[in-house]
């Protein structure tokens, strides 16, 4: 009886763990009607790459959505004109990269690929 009780809680703690790790998921209409809410916390977006540069695996791409387009800031490489990606990162304001401004951007932390 006693084992049963310390694995349930124990899997509790870990379920716990697990769902506030995730990051919250938005639109970019969202972001860009409320940025000071998302400022510097962890989010996930997802959509459809529109315009991307790099070099040396780091780089800019532009995602798009069905409410709006945001730049997201990378070191792991771009992805392709035309992926389907969800990206999570850190929403920031005032990037600059390669001597432009992008004003808001997300700081990309992972990405999935579709």
């Amino acid at each position: 009886m006693r084992r049963s009780r310390l694995i349930g809680f124990s899997m509790i703690v870990v379920a716990s763990i697990l769902l506030t790790a995730c990051p919250e998921r938005t639109t970019i209409a969202r972001l860009e009607s409320d940025p000071g809410r998302y400022r510097d916390r962890e989010i996930l977006v997802t959509g459809t790459v529109t315009n991307s540069f790099g070099v040396l695996g780091q780089g800019a791409y532009e995602l798009s959505d069905e409410t709006g387009k945001v730049w997201v800031i990378t070191q792991l490489g771009v992805p392709t004109k035309g992926a389907r990606v969800g990206t999570v990162g850190r929403f920031v304001d005032g990037v600059r990269w390669g001597g432009r401004s992008f004003g808001s951007a997300i700081r990309e932390t992972d990405r999935r690929v579709r």
